[in-house]
């Protein structure tokens, strides 16, 4: 870096520059020389060998003598300066004036009177001119031989002879050779102390540049940099490296505002310029500033510390200071920032981020609750593909399924991953139901289309959960709540729908938890049960097993729908100590009815993967005393989804123990027939589904009958289809070849006292009862109506009608049992409920019975009024 000059500026005295000041206190060091001189000559004048009539003349001895004093005085101060090297400016400045104070008086006084004791006596002016003359001359050459030491001393020299050999006083010799000796003392000390001072200026030459090679050393390697500006804030100074990065000649940035080399900013991250700029002004230090570099086409932030330079007397003379390059650090903070911020497969917003963005949504810049919509969703059957094709193809889903919900939303909203297959999004200042429902319904479309991934197509679907703050103070986590009692609302619908939050949602959340805290003590109460229906081999009529049922009849009373605690309790985790409890009450029933019979019971997903199971029905069958054939393990094809080797693993340990193993629902979820081969199972139950209406010559269900027997029969495999009602069902899946059946024809489920009494009195032998057929035969339709549930309305299209009920086509999934209204025209609304559903096709059952001519007539003409009803009669 350049040093700053020493020499003073054109508006600053003498006394205040550091180089004068130096010599000048070097000066009086060496004034006890002058005073030891003056001395002696004082006394020579006044005593030895004297000057006629010196004494009598008061004003010359007086003032001789005063400076001498004034040497003496100079003499102390110079001997002080040697052990008190530093002084405040101040005080520096006082000395150096009193030291050139008592030089200049101090010779004054001395010189008039040595030039009043020496004149010549005559009074004549000519020779008083001549003394002055000749001293002149002797100060004249002194100050010319002076400029070389040994001139110098040459001079002296002479002077002194001469003045001798010119008078002839032997005196005048001895006083010229001591002062030649004292001259010779005191500049041989001043050439020692020049000698130690150069000594010292190379070392500090030396040091200099050594320190300078570092810095150039630092600033090449570019670890830092380095800023000096004058007094008025212009670069004197800056580091080469930095001047190449500004695009810039370095001699075209010094003599340039230190702050040209800094980029504006405009809003909130001018901090840190305004503080520089404060500083910079005031001239007070600051340290690692944050600003942007005024670099061209590039992004580039600096951090700068300077602190204000002055000399030994205070004076400002600028800024110095350093820098360093903060951008790598700061691209890292950004990405640390986005990683924090950010889920790093999608690249939306990550739950701390959208919980951030939803609570700033929910408020504007005065505080106040301002409307938001937030959109709870996750992606239906996501898990089956994650599983069956790997985890980078679900990676790739979700990517995609991520830039799918980015397109929909646009500007509107923010949409966030709050991991695995849940998304959530914010939309601020939407509350109308039309919009809200109209952007759900576009997800679910767009999300239902295929996905390619690595040349496959790949379809899912998903639900949405949609909550509404409507302006009034809502919190993030009473809405994110609401939005999860919504979804949760969806997915019960069936998916692939979605669904606003209602306050009714709310109290089904409160059931399901007091549900779930009433079943944590429903074992220790014994509130459960298990009943049993029987399972028929359909070519004999007789009884070979029965399938247990699980109850819940609690204790004041009121019976738990298996379809409502059964979930609940796989949520929960209850269900494993449940299924062990079933698993030992069934084992203890198979003891009671004796060694000819077998009991089926189901095993939930959740005991699959509990690793105790194997050892649980060792226990229960050993306790018991059964053989372990008697014990099968009914499981639903979804459990065996995932290929993995612990799950064929878990098959294996399973048959060893010597139970059979039955395939519940086959073909309702998604089949994967390779795994047949590989998981042992005994027998394939048919579904429900399937089942019912199978004997209309219409149904496609006998083909699939057929198929699914056939595959059994391949794979030396029993068959039991369930829900047989009718006596039509009963013979379609007797001729198709179903090994067993299990439904209404044959009995109800049953307790253990009623299942003992049905094989006492009958020996196992049963005789189906029942209706013939399982429904009235339909008139077949193509009509567009609209279906009204849970406040809701959606279009549909029925198929086929009877009086009893009717075939619609357009509703996913919908849980049997859920209330419906049908809307034929203007007016024209039928209760009705859902009795099966498979896929976008639901069976309902009207509240009423009702002639169909009239229904078909009134809708085509327009009528209001109500179709005529009839009296139900038993199909």
């Amino acid at each position: 870096m350049r040093p700053l000059s020493g020499a003073a500026s054109s508006d600053e005295s003498l006394l205040d520059s550091p180089e004068f000041v130096t010599r000048l206190s070097r000066v009086a060091q060496l004034w006890h020389y002058v005073f030891i001189a003056r001395a002696l000559a004082f006394f020579s004048f006044a005593f030895f060998p004297g000057v006629h009539g010196f004494l009598d003349h008061r004003p010359q001895w007086l003032a001789m003598a005063v400076g001498v004093g004034c040497d003496l005085v100079l003499t102390v101060l110079g001997q002080m300066s040697r052990s008190r090297p530093s002084l405040p400016p101040r005080r520096l400045r006082i000395a150096a004036a009193l030291a050139m104070a008592l030089v200049a008086l101090g010779t004054l006084l001395t010189s008039a009177a040595m030039f009043a004791a020496t004149a010549m006596p005559d009074g004549s002016f000519y020779f008083d001119a001549f003394t002055a003359m000749v001293f002149g001359a002797i100060l004249v050459a002194a100050s010319a031989s002076a400029i070389a030491r040994p001139a110098f001393f040459a001079f002296a020299g002479a002077a002194a002879f001469g003045g001798a050999i010119g008078v002839a006083s032997w005196p005048f010799a001895v006083a010229g050779m001591v002062f030649l000796a004292l001259l010779i003392v005191m500049v041989r000390e001043d050439m020692r102390h020049q000698r130690r001072a150069t000594r010292a200026g190379r070392l500090a030459v030396s040091e200099q540049q050594r320190a300078l090679n570092l810095v150039r050393d630092f600033e090449r390697a570019g670890r830092g940099w380095f800023w000096e500006t004058d007094r008025y804030g212009q670069l004197v100074y800056i580091s080469p490296t930095i001047a190449a990065k500004l695009g810039r000649p370095l001699a075209e940035v010094l003599g340039r505002p230190f702050t040209d080399i800094i980029r504006k900013r405009i809003g909130n991250d001018e901090s840190e310029e305004r503080t520089l700029g404060f500083s910079l002004s005031s001239r007070t230090p600051f340290n690692d500033l944050t600003v942007q570099a005024a670099v061209p086409g590039e992004e580039r932030w600096w951090s700068i510390s300077g602190h204000p330079i002055s000399n030994e007397f205070g004076h400002f003379f600028g800024f110095r200071g350093s820098g360093t390059d903060l951008t790598e650090k700061k691209r890292s903070e950004r990405e640390i920032n986005q990683l924090a911020r950010y889920d790093t497969l999608t690249g939306l917003a990550n739950r701390l981020h959208i919980t951030d963005l939803l609570e700033r949504a929910l408020k504007n810049h005065m505080g106040q609750p301002q409307p938001c919509a937030l959109l709870l969703l996750d992606l239906d059957r996501f898990k089956a593909v994650n599983d069956t094709l790997g985890h980078p193809v679900g990676d790739q889903l979700l990517q995609q399924a991520a830039g799918r919900l980015t397109q929909i939303i646009g500007d509107k909203g923010q949409v966030g991953r709050l991991g695995g297959d849940e998304f959530q999004i914010v939309l601020p200042q939407i509350n109308q139901a039309e919009k809200l429902a109209s952007i759900a319904n576009a997800i679910i479309l767009s999300l239902a289309k295929p996905f390619a991934i690595e040349g496959e197509q790949v379809r899912i679907g998903s639900s949405v959960g949609i909550a509404v703050a409507d302006g009034e103070a809502v919190s993030a986590a009473a809405l994110v709540r609401n939005a999860d009692l919504a979804l949760y609302a969806a997915k019960d619908a069936g998916r692939g729908v979605y669904r606003f939050y209602a306050d009714a949602m709310h109290n089904q959340a409160s059931e399901r938890k007091a549900i779930e805290d009433a079943l944590r003590d429903a074992l220790a109460k014994d509130e459960l049960k298990l009943l049993y229906q029987p399972i028929v081999d359909v070519a004999r009529e007789r009884i070979t097993g029965f399938e247990a049922l699980i109850r819940w009849q609690r204790g004041d009373g009121d019976a738990v729908s298996p379809s409502k605690f059964i979930p609940i309790a796989e949520e929960s985790n209850l269900i494993v100590p449940i299924g062990e409890w079933i698993i030992r009450t069934a084992c203890d029933t198979i003891a009671r009815i004796g060694p000819g019979y077998r009991v089926a019971v189901n095993v939930s997903p959740r005991q699959f993967a509990n690793d105790r199971l194997p050892a649980t029905i060792m226990s229960a069958v050993s306790a018991s005393g059964i053989a372990p054939e008697q014990l099968e393990l009914e499981i639903t094809e979804g459990v065996f989804l995932d290929e993995s080797a612990e799950n064929l693993e878990m098959f294996q340990r399973l048959k060893r123990t010597g139970v059979r193993l039955a395939l519940d629902d086959f073909g309702t979820g998604y089949s994967a027939l390779g795994y047949l081969k590989k998981a042992p199972f005994d027998k394939i139950k048919i579904d429900q589904s399937f089942v019912l209406g199978a004997a209309d010559k219409n149904s496609m269900n006998a083909a699939i009958i057929s198929s699914i027997v056939g595959l059994a029969t391949a794979l030396d495999m029993e068959t039991t289809a369930e829900g047989v009602e009718t006596h039509d069902d009963l013979a379609l899946v007797r001729r198709l070849g179903c090994s067993h059946v299990q439904g209404y024809i044959y009995g109800r489920p049953m307790d253990l006292d009623g299942m003992l009494a049905l094989l006492g009195e009958s020996g196992g032998q049963v005789v189906a009862q029942g209706y013939q057929s399982a429904r009235e035969p339909r008139r077949h339709i193509l009509r567009a109506i609209h279906v009204m549930s849970g406040g809701y309305r959606y279009e549909a299209i029925v198929r086929n009608i009877s009086s009893g009920g009717a075939l619609i086509e357009g509703l996913w999934n919908v849980p049997p049992g859920t209330p419906l209204t049908l809307e034929f025209g203007p007016g024209m609304r039928l209760d009705a409920v859902a009795r099966w559903s498979n896929d976008n096709r639901v069976g309902v059952r009207f509240a009423d019975a009702i002639e169909i001519e009239a229904l078909i007539g009134q809708a085509g003409q327009g009528r209001s009024s109500a179709p005529r009803r009839r009296a139900n009669r038993a199909a």
